[in-house]
């Protein structure tokens, strides 16, 4: 009883190896296998420097005036 569970546990653990570590999702969207990033998560990841103080921010967090990113509104010219 105890060997079967064993010879279960394993077959199981090999599948799940075989699957690269992840359990396979239903009904979800599958990340793209070309390894490409869309062009959403970079616009997160991308980082601008603010044109008054020179702060590095992320263009997600960053104020665009005119083509030119601001930190906050602090920096904004007036």
């Amino acid at each position: 009883m105890i060997l079967k569970l064993l010879i279960f546990a394993f077959i199981g653990i090999m599948i799940y190896k075989f699957l690269g570590g992840q359990l396979p999702t239903i009904g979800k969207e599958r990340p793209k296998s070309d390894g490409k990033r869309g062009q959403s998560d970079m616009d997160e990841d991308t980082m601008v420097e603010c044109s008054t103080c020179g702060t590095f921010v992320t263009l997600k967090e960053s104020i665009i005036i005119h083509g030119k990113y601001y930190c906050s509104r602090e920096c904004i010219p007036k």
